[in-house]
């Protein structure tokens, strides 16, 4: 009988936690029950019941995408299908993906006590990769349930979408309590987040064992500035297509949104704080400076691959409208800029399917009424390590920024990094292949790509989620093998 369910040889391994620039280990790594048990070179194969030579490919630790959008444009069960299955084919071990009530999503209000139990419902045995919730309390009752969401169900990670008090999802204006589905005497706006926090605050409190692992993620644009500029962008009728979208939303709208929440959780004392989707150099800057005036507060600044690899001009079309916005190409420099400093905690990929009909509706050239997000998960380690490699980024932060930081902040402690005991979340790396980006070969349902075309430079060929091999030749490969995770545990 085979002592070893899984042998990886002959793979060279980034490890997160070694020097930058260091040359990555040829090592041979031995996965029983789903965990790593033993990495060391030249480990025999006679007693493995399965041996995969790793051809001297880089093995990075299976990324943790810890921003998507399962279930947003399309029925959640469907969507935990097949966005996984692009999640595999792009190294993606651990999806976190949001969910709330109101419109989108399951389109229903009501508590998480309810709600909850239906989403782990629709996902489960769906998923080809593990996943996780985040959860975004949008009334007064879901601050009241933090405390059960955390011990019933591990959910560490909560929400605020700061734009949704008065401005559209896509662009214009809609009417809250009817696109939130809240109670008609609760507003979604400044005074609620500050009451989020309180109640994130005093459920770290409470539940001390999960404290370090309970969050709150920030989405920062300002509704007021972004209403106001989009009416003049189409009052002045001269702006088209991505780069009206952007300046309809600008990104001084994203640094006061940033400035705000942060002087909100020095407020009320929480001081596990995200800054998602930092889109420009503005919002950076603020995230930066709200840092250095609150050092109590634990920071943490995330980019998308998107932002990082597409401009308003690069973009394949009006498929790139995304919230916030894709930038101008200076904005692109300035996050690589800080990525590089060290001034960027994650990347992910924001990736949310919204097929193609969905997505233009009937009138294919209005930006304002095309909807807001687009996938992207299969892009996100080839893209940072053939783009970030050439601009001087070490495999180790990589593996850093994809993996083991998101894993840190949101409770996954079995994940992150390849270790003995950590789960055997694997992505094998060929960093030396030619390849072009086209929709046609994802396995997402979208049938589009903001990077239609784009040249990369690295690209995965084999996908491990707890020593189960998900995608390999090219191909999603079993059957679905994700399992919810409760985190903090």
């Amino acid at each position: 009988m085979a002592t070893t369910e899984l042998l990886i040889k002959n793979v060279r391994v980034v490890r997160p936690d070694a020097p930058d620039g260091a040359e990555p280990e040829a090592l041979d790594i031995a996965v029983n029950d789903g965990k790593i048990v033993r990495l060391a070179p030249g480990l025999p194969g006679d007693d493995a019941a399965t041996v995969v030579d790793g051809r001297g490919l880089l093995a990075f630790p299976g990324v943790v995408d810890a921003h998507q959008h399962w279930g947003i444009y399309n029925e959640l069960a469907a969507d935990t299908r097949t966005e996984s299955r692009a999640s595999a084919q792009g190294g993606v071990t651990t999806s976190l993906t949001y969910m709330r009530t109101g419109q989108y999503y399951l389109n229903k209000g009501g508590p998480y006590r309810e709600f909850f139990p239906e989403v782990l419902s629709a996902s489960q045995g769906n998923a080809y990769v593990d996943y996780a919730f985040h959860l975004a309390p949008m009334m007064a009752q879901h601050i009241d349930e933090i405390p059960y969401l955390v011990e019933e169900h591990g959910v560490t990670s909560f929400k605020i979408f700061m734009f949704y008090g008065s401005h559209g999802l896509h662009g214009r204006s809609t009417s809250q309590s009817d696109f939130l589905m809240t109670p008609p005497d609760e507003r979604y706006d400044i005074a609620h987040f500050e009451f989020v926090m309180r109640g994130i605050q005093k459920a770290r409190e409470q539940l001390s064992d999960y404290a370090d692992h309970i969050s709150l993620s920030l989405h920062c644009e300002t509704a007021e500035i972004m209403t106001a500029y989009t009416k003049l962008v189409e009052h002045d009728g001269s702006l088209t297509g991505l780069r009206a979208y952007s300046a309809s939303r600008p990104p001084h709208s994203e640094g006061l949104a940033v400035t705000i929440a942060s002087y909100l959780a020095h407020e009320t004392g929480l001081p596990n704080i995200n800054l998602l989707h930092l889109s420009s150099e503005k919002a950076l800057s603020a995230a930066l400076t709200m840092k250095a005036a609150f050092p109590h507060v634990d920071f943490r600044r995330e980019v998308t691959i998107g932002h990082l690899l597409a401009d308003v001009d690069t973009a394949h079309g009006l498929g790139g409208k995304v919230n916030p916005p894709l930038r101008e190409r200076d904005d692109v420099e300035a996050l690589w800029r800080h990525v590089l400093a060290g001034e960027v905690d994650w990347v992910v990929s924001d990736h949310a399917c919204c097929k193609d009909e969905m997505k233009f509706g009937s009138d294919r050239d209005d930006i304002f009424l095309a909807k807001s997000g687009f996938g992207g998960a299969e892009y996100l380690l080839p893209g940072l390590v053939g783009e970030g490699t050439k601009r001087g980024l070490s495999l180790q932060q990589v593996a850093r920024l994809t993996s083991w930081n998101p894993a840190r902040r949101y409770g996954l402690v079995n994940k992150g990094t390849i270790a003995e005991g950590y789960d055997a979340d694997i992505a094998l790396v060929d960093p030396d292949v030619s390849w072009t980006v086209r929709a046609a070969d994802s396995e997402s349902t979208q049938e589009y790509t903001p990077f239609e075309g784009f040249a990369m430079t690295a690209k995965v060929t084999d996908t491990f989620v707890r020593g189960n091999r998900v995608y390999t030749g090219g191909e999603v490969v079993g059957d679905p093998v994700g399992r919810y995770v409760p985190r903090g545990r």
